[in-house]
C-alpha cells in the first residue's frame, strides 16, 4: 500500500536526497506461534479483533532507534480517539528525529499499549479500514516541512501556516471569459501586492473557515 505514495514527487526526492528515511515494520514478524498471530478476540464480548499488546510491544521496542533519546523520537498510534491532526501538529512532529507510526486495525489495540505509546492522533472524524492511509497523510505532511525538502520560505505562506487560508492565485491568461486577473497583482508594486495578499487571505478565511480566525 505504501509503495506508490512514497515513490513519487516530494517524498521520493526527500528520500533520494537522504533528508528522510522511511522503513516499514510488519507486525507479523513479531506474531505469536506458528501462524504469527497478531490479534485476538475482545475480552468482555463484542465484534471484531484487537491487536495484541505483547506483539505491539515487541515491534515498537525493535523499531525505536537507540541513537536517539526519548525526547528525540515519538511513538504515535493512528486511531479515531486521538487529537485531530493539523498543520500545527505536522510542524511539531517535523522537529523529531524519529517517528514510529502504528497503524490501527480491526477494533483497535489493547488499551495497555498506552504504556509505550506517546500519543494517539486522528486525521478526522471518520473511520478508515486501517491506519495505513492516515499514516501516508501524516508522513507526507511532515516530510515536506523538513529543512531542505522544499525551498526556504515556501511553507510559511501556505494555508494553515498562520491559522489563515492562502490568498487566491492567478496565472496567464490575464483575462479569461471577461474575468481579469486583479490589477494589483500585475502592477509590479510589491508593497501593494503584499497588502492585497494579506487582505485576501483574511477575507477568504473569514468566509470559508471563520473558526481559524479565533486562533489568530
Amino acid at each position: 500500500m505504501f509503495q506508490g505514495p512514497f515513490d513519487y514527487s516530494i517524498v521520493k526526492r526527500a528520500k533520494d536526497a537522504g533528508l528522510v528515511e522511511i522503513n516499514f515494520v510488519n507486525l507479523r514478524d513479531f506474531g505469536i506461534g506458528k501462524h504469527k498471530t497478531v490479534d485476538d478476540k475482545v475480552y468482555g464480548g463484542g465484534r471484531g479483533m484487537v491487536l495484541r499488546v505483547d506483539v505491539l510491544g515487541k515491534a515498537v521496542k525493535a523499531t525505536l532507534d537507540k541513537k536517539f533519546g526519548k525526547d528525540k523520537q515519538r511513538v504515535i498510534f493512528l486511531g479515531p480517539k486521538g487529537k485531530s491532526f493539523n498543520q500545527t501538529k505536522a510542524t511539531e512532529l517535523s522537529k523529531f528525529k524519529h517517528l514510529v507510526l502504528i497503524c490501527g486495525h480491526y477494533e483497535g489495540i489493547d488499551d495497555r499499549a498506552k504504556e509505550f505509546i506517546d500519543e494517539e492522533v486522528s486525521v478526522g472524524d471518520f473511520i478508515t479500514t486501517g491506519g495505513e492511509i492516515p499514516a501516508m497523510l501524516i508522513t507526507d505532511a511532515v516530510v515536506r516541512l523538513i529543512k531542505g525538502v522544499l525551498p526556504e520560505g515556501v511553507t510559511k505562506a501556505e494555508s494553515f501556516s498562520e491559522n489563515l487560508l492562502e490568498h487566491p492565485q492567478y496565472t496567464r491568461p490575464d483575462v479569461y471569459k471577461n474575468l481579469p486577473v486583479p490589477q494589483t497583482l500585475i502592477s509590479g508594486h510589491h508593497e501593494k501586492i503584499k497588502q492585497w495578499k494579506k487582505e485576501q487571505s483574511e477575507k477568504t478565511t473569514k468566509k470559508l473557515r471563520p473558526d481559524l480566525l479565533k486562533k489568530v
